[in-house]
C-alpha cells in the first residue's frame, strides 16, 4: 500500500467579491500581506497573508471584468471558505495513496513552478482540498520569495 508523503496545511483560501474590502478584517486580526498577483491561469487575483510564524490565509477575488470560476462560486455561495491547500512533498505519491483508499482526486495540472490536484467537495467533509507540490523556482518568481513557505522552506 502506498503511504502518504509528508503533508501540511499550506493555507486556507477564502473567496471574496473585493480584495480591499475583505483584507481589512485580516489586518485587524494581525495578518501581514506579503503577496498579491493576478493569475495568469484564470481571471482572478489572489493575495497571501501571514499570521504569526506558520499560518497563512489567501484571499481570491474575480478580476475586474473577468469571468472565472469565482464568479459562479460567489453567485452560488457568497463570500467564504473556498479551499484548503495542503502542501505535499510528492504529489504523485499523495494521489496514489488517496486513490488506494478510494478517495477521488481530480483536475491534476502542472504549472511553471508547482503541480496541483484536487479532492472535490463531494467528499464527506464538503471541503475542496487542493493538493500542491512546490517545485524549484516557485519562491524565486515572487516578491515575497521564501516567505511564501512556512519557515522559508517547502516540504
Amino acid at each position: 500500500m502506498t503511504e502518504m508523503p509528508a503533508i501540511r496545511v499550506d493555507h486556507v483560501g477564502i473567496a471574496v467579491e473585493s480584495m480591499s474590502g475583505a483584507e481589512e478584517l485580516l489586518f485587524a486580526l494581525g495578518c501581514e500581506k506579503i503577496h498579491e498577483e493576478r493569475s495568469e491561469y484564470g481571471e482572478f487575483t489572489w493575495a497571501t497573508y501571514v499570521l504569526g510564524d506558520a499560518s497563512r490565509l489567501e484571499l481570491i477575488a474575480p478580476a475586474d471584468g473577468g469571468d472565472s470560476f469565482l464568479n459562479d462560486f460567489l453567485e452560488r455561495n457568497g463570500p467564504g471558505l473556498h479551499h484548503v491547500t495542503l502542501e505535499v512533498a510528492d504529489l504523485d505519491a499523495a494521489v496514489d495513496a488517496l486513490e488506494a483508499k478510494g478517495v477521488s482526486v481530480v483536475d491534476r495540472a502542472e504549472f511553471d513552478h508547482w503541480t496541483e490536484a484536487f479532492v472535490p467537495p463531494s467528499n464527506p467533509t464538503g471541503a475542496l482540498f487542493q493538493l500542491m507540490e512546490y517545485e524549484d523556482g516557485y519562491a524565486e518568481t515572487r516578491a515575497a520569495g521564501r516567505r511564501l513557505f512556512v519557515h522559508g522552506d517547502p516540504l
